[in-house]
C-alpha cells in the first residue's frame, strides 16, 4: 500500500472545506475495477492494516481506502459539534462522492466500482448504493446497520466505559492524529437518544446493484436481524452468515470473510466476449 496522500474538498453550504487521508492500492492496474473501502466508526486506514490490500490482490482490484473526516490524518471533527442523525447520509451523498471528484474517479470507473464497507462504513455502502444505484458496480456490507438495537447501544455504552478507564484510548490513539474527535464523535451520536429512531431500511429498496451482507453470529454489537432486513428490502441480495468473526471478520476472521466476498464478486463479473 502507498503512503497516505491528501485531497482538499472545497466547502459547501452543507458542510466545511475538508482535508481528507487517502491511499491507493496498486494504484498501476489502472484498467482494473476499483474497491473502496469503508471503514468502521473508529476506523481509519491505518486501522484496515493489511487487509484490504490482500483482498485487492485476490480479487484483481485496485484499491482506495481513506479516512472519514474525523478519523485518521483527516479534519477532526469540531470541538463540541455532534454528528447529526443523519451523519451516515451525508457521508454517502456528499463527502464520498465529493472525494471521488477529486481524485478523478470518471463515471466509467464508478459503474465498475465495488464498495466494501464496515459497519458503519458499511451502512454508507448501502447508502451510496441507493442514492446512486447507477454508480458502482456493486457492495459488500460487513456488519452492517440498518436500525439500532439494543445489543449496539449496550456495546457502545461499554466501550465508553472502557475508553474512559482502561488502555482503550492509548490504544486508539495510534490510529488517529485526534483520537478524543475519533471517540466521540461516534460514540456520542450513537449513544444520542435521539438516534434510537435512526433507520435507512425504506431507503435500501433502492438499491440495484449486486449486495453481499455478511454478519458474524457472535458479533456484540449487532444481529442477523440487520442482514435479515436488508435481504427483505432487497431481494436480489445476497445475506451470509459467519459462525465466528465478531463485529471484525476481516480481522478475527479473515479467511472464511475473504471466501465468500471472492466467490460472490466473481459469480457478478460477465464473463470475456
Amino acid at each position: 500500500m502507498n503512503e497516505s496522500e491528501f485531497a482538499d474538498l472545497p466547502a459547501t453550504p452543507a458542510r466545511d472545506a475538508l482535508r481528507i487521508e487517502y491511499r491507493w492500492i496498486a494504484a498501476a492496474e489502472s484498467e482494473a475495477p476499483l474497491a473502496v473501502f469503508l471503514h468502521e466508526g473508529l476506523g481509519s486506514i491505518a486501522m484496515w492494516k493489511d487487509w484490504p490490500a490482500a483482498l485487492c490482490e485476490r480479487l484483481g482490484m485496485r484499491g482506495l481506502v481513506y479516512s472519514r473526516p474525523g478519523y485518521g490524518r483527516s479534519t477532526p471533527r469540531a470541538q463540541g459539534v455532534q454528528w447529526p442523525v443523519d451523519f451516515l447520509s451525508a457521508q454517502a451523498r456528499t463527502v464520498l462522492p465529493a472525494l471521488l471528484d477529486a481524485l478523478g474517479v470518471s463515471a466509467s470507473e464508478r459503474a465498475r466500482m465495488w464498495l466494501i464497507g464496515h459497519s458503519d462504513g458499511a451502512s454508507i455502502a448501502l447508502l451510496y448504493a441507493a442514492a446512486f444505484p447507477e454508480a458502482l458496480a456493486g457492495a459488500v456490507a460487513i456488519a452492517p446497520h440498518v436500525f439500532v438495537e439494543d445489543i449496539s447501544i449496550e456495546s457502545i455504552g461499554e466501550t465508553k466505559v472502557a475508553y474512559e478507564t482502561t488502555r482503550l484510548r492509548e490504544r486508539l490513539a495510534r490510529y488517529h492524529d485526534d483520537v478524543d474527535s475519533a471517540f466521540y464523535g461516534w460514540n456520542d451520536i450513537w449513544l444520542d437518544p435521539a438516534f434510537r429512531s435512526w433507520n435507512i431500511e425504506d431507503e435500501l429498496a433502492s438499491i440495484r446493484a449486486p449486495l453481499l451482507a455478511v454478519q458474524a453470529l457472535d458479533d456484540h454489537y449487532g444481529t442477523m436481524a440487520q442482514v435479515e432486513a436488508i435481504g427483505a428490502a432487497v431481494p436480489h441480495a445476497r445475506v451470509h452468515a459467519l459462525v465466528q468473526g465478531g463485529h471484525s471478520p476481516h480481522r478475527d476472521a479473515p479467511q472464511p470473510l475473504d471466501d465468500v466476498i471472492e466467490q460472490f464478486v466473481c459469480s457478478q463479473r460477465k464473463p470475456a466476449n
